[in-house]
């Protein structure tokens, strides 16, 4: 089976894929919790859970970005097409 994209993309995917995860999650989890950091002022967002809700929708989307991507890096490793040292 051949990468549909390159190998570059396949890992800056790959990579961005995995920091969107964590970054969002830990986003997602104070707004759970209802942190004083997100929900402090008056131009916040009253439910916090319906924000963390769809946080989570999005971390899941990255989660699919990051398996597909990391697929196509695999796939251009395993053929030849990128070497790593």
């Amino acid at each position: 089976m051949k990468p549909v994209v390159g190998p570059f993309a396949a890992w800056f995917c790959t990579i961005l894929s995995a920091f969107a995860v964590v970054i969002l999650s830990a986003l997602a989890l104070l707004f759970r919790s209802n942190h004083e950091a997100v929900m402090g002022s008056i131009n916040d967002p009253e439910d916090g859970k319906a924000v963390s809700n769809t946080i989570f929708g999005a971390v899941i989307i990255y989660i699919c970005f990051f398996l597909c991507c990391g697929s196509q890096a695999f796939l251009g490793q395993r053929n030849g097409a990128v070497q790593l040292n």
